[in-house]
Order: structure tokens, then sequence, then C-alpha cells
């Protein structure tokens, strides 16, 4: 059973600006890994150097935060058109999970202060 598809053939210029797209696109992947691996080394730092863990938990927390984020638009490629609806139902479910675990810790913090 053979595909019988059309075959189209790109001019020059369009196979040129495809390249150089395609070489855009690993140029920043390659820069958003060396970033995160820059911030994964941060976390190690923070840890290693002994700071207080009420100052090295949201400094971890953030880095991971920011992280998530480059993986989710960079090598998930959440950054492209047609990824629209995708996007916004994840980011709606993020903003959901993070009221929640905020009213969780604003309870549990409010029980314990009284």
């Amino acid at each position: 059973m053979a595909h019988h598809g059309e075959v189209v053939a790109k001019t020059a210029t369009e196979f040129k600006y495809a390249r150089e797209q395609r070489a855009a696109g690993m140029r920043m992947q390659v820069v958003t890994f060396a970033l995160m691996i820059f911030l994964t080394l941060i976390a190690f730092l923070a840890v290693g150097a002994g700071f207080s863990f009420y100052f090295v938990a949201p400094v971890i927390l953030l880095l991971a935060g920011v992280q998530v984020v480059l993986q989710l638009y960079y090598f998930m490629h959440m950054n492209e058109r047609e990824m629209g609806l995708i996007s916004f139902f994840m980011w709606s479910g993020i903003l959901v999970a993070f009221i929640t675990i905020l009213c969780f810790v604003t309870i549990i913090w409010w029980h314990n202060a009284w």
C-alpha cells in the first residue's frame, strides 16, 4: 500500500530560509541547555555553601520553576503557534494548582499562628 503524496520542491530561497530557521532554533536550544546547567550549578552551590534552609528552599524552588518553563518552551516546543490551546490549558492547570497549594499553605500557617 503506497502513499501517493504530492512532492513539493522548494526553491533555493525557501531552502535557505528553512535552513537558517533550523540553525537559529538549534542555537537557542544550546543556549537554553547551558542556562539550565548554570541554574543547576547555582542550586548545588547554594546547598553546598551551607546557607540557611529558609534561604535555600525558596531559591531551589524558584530555579526549578524557571527550568520547567524553559524546558516546556524550548525542548517541548510549546513556543510554536500550533500549541496555543494546549499551552492555555497547561498554564490554567498550573495556576489552579498554585492557588490551591497557596491556600493550603496559608490555612496551615494561619492555624499554627493562633
